[in-house]
């Protein structure tokens, strides 16, 4: 019998498209080694995630509801209705897209792997969307115009965040959740930023962000390859399984069902009153010119995020546990946002969006992390991500339509109580999970 030299090198691990990891592993199993190391891929995930999320940071909350504004008057009522019905459209087309988008690139066959294709298809498609949303002028122009820009860009943020249970063993999936909650909240508020600047040059702000987010998404493939998954055998497709997709099951997969509600909750709590910044400015502080005055509560509301994110996210690593910054998430995001409710002045909304961010920034760095840990299958990372996921996108590009309701029945005041007890909601909904501490 001959005995293998010291020497020989290890065998080097199946790649994650054969019918090993896909076919076996959950979420709480450790996937094969990235191509071009980890190091590469947790440091590019921020630029990508910052990409997508300034598109939903500059349009939904700045650059949309100004351009509702410009075709319809300055009556109050009005935008709010017209703005309302655009965003609920549109971010129900947003909750079919990412699930779809998951099915399909979890059974996608190609030399790039199963994601890559469907990241620079949607980068591109939204881009050109994005574009073609400036040529909108009436109430159904403004709805199919958003819709695709909805769809497309779900297309390629469904497979992209499938690249966490894909790539990133389970103890630095703390640190990656950080990073990819600092490019998410780079993007959104960033994109209110940038988003602000183009206030009175609608065309050039969709053009720059299409160009941005395309050209970026394009980078973060190609620095970034996969496995081929031209060996993978997907499952058969069944559409009436397909449907059962958007109902958790709580009994099937109970932690699966409150990670979700408990995001869903928090998200819609949150970018309820954020993501209304432009007319709260407006209507309830009587600020003149709020473009003038988003760059700095974006940066106010950026610094709390950061300074929480890169503490929250590695300490969750080292310390084993995800729920303790969850429920302090959502106290300090309610201690904020009771500010503006006793105190209607532009000082209060200084002050709460720094202790707001604070407070998100400290969930967001560690939710993605809690979420990965409890997907059932590596057969559908990206479904069962695509359906997590509308627990994050929906709030964000429906928080116009929910504010709205809220506003047009109990004013703008009715915002705040409303978020405070979501927040609180959600919280508690992350309390029955057992596989995360």
């Amino acid at each position: 019998m001959t005995v293998p030299s010291e020497a020989t090198p290890a065998p080097a691990p199946a790649p994650a498209t054969t019918n090993t990891f896909v076919a076996t592993a959950s979420g709480i199993d450790d996937p094969p080694p990235p191509v071009k190391g980890l190091r590469r891929l947790m440091w590019s995930i921020v630029p990508a995630n910052i990409a997508i999320f300034m598109v939903w940071g500059a349009v939904p909350g700045i650059l949309l509801p100004h351009q509702i504004t410009l075709a319809f008057g300055e009556e109050n009522q009005i935008n709010v209705a017209n703005l309302a019905i655009v965003s609920t459209i549109g971010a129900f087309a947003a909750m079919l897209a990412q699930p779809i988008a998951g099915q399909i690139s979890d059974r996608t066959r190609s030399r790039f792997g199963r994601r890559a294709p469907w990241i620079v298809i949607g980068g591109l498609a939204g881009s050109l969307s994005l574009i073609g949303l400036d040529l909108a002028d009436s109430l159904v122009g403004f709805i199919v115009a958003w819709v695709l820009v909805q769809v497309c860009f779900n297309f390629a943020q469904g497979p992209l965040s499938a690249v966490m249970p894909d790539r990133v063993p389970v103890k630095r999936r703390g640190t990656f959740a950080a990073l990819t909650g600092i490019g998410l909240m780079l993007g959104a508020i960033g994109g209110q930023i940038v988003g602000s600047l183009f206030f009175n040059s609608i065309v050039a702000g969709y053009i720059t962000f299409a160009v941005l987010s395309v050209a970026v998404l394009v980078l973060f493939v190609v620095f970034n390859p996969d496995y081929p998954s031209t060996r993978l055998q997907p499952e058969r497709f069944d559409f009436v399984e397909f449907l059962k997709t958007f109902w958790v099951n709580p009994v099937k997969h109970p932690d699966f069902f409150w990670a979700f509600t408990g995001r869903l909750l928090l998200y819609t709590g949150y970018f309820a009153v954020t993501g209304y910044q432009l007319y709260l400015l407006q209507y309830y502080f009587g600020v003149e010119h709020p473009e003038t005055v988003i760059p700095l509560l974006g940066l106010l509301s950026l610094v709390g995020i950061i300074i929480s994110t890169v503490v929250a996210g590695p300490l969750s690593d080292k310390v084993g546990r995800r729920k303790p910054f969850v429920f302090a998430s959502a106290a300090v995001v309610s201690l904020a946002f009771l500010l503006p409710w006793i105190w209607q002045d532009l000082n209060a909304w200084m002050i709460m969006t720094f202790i707001a961010g604070f407070g998100f920034g400290m969930f967001q760095a560690v939710d993605s992390a809690l979420i990965s840990e409890v997907l059932p299958s590596a057969k559908s990372f990206a479904k069962d991500l695509g359906v997590v996921n509308i627990a994050a996108t929906l709030p964000q590009t429906l928080a116009p339509g929910v504010a709205g309701v809220i506003v047009l029945a109990f004013g703008y005041q009715g915002l705040f109580p409303v978020a405070i007890v979501l927040g609180i909601l959600g919280a508690f909904a992350i309390w029955p999970i057992k596989a995360v501490r």
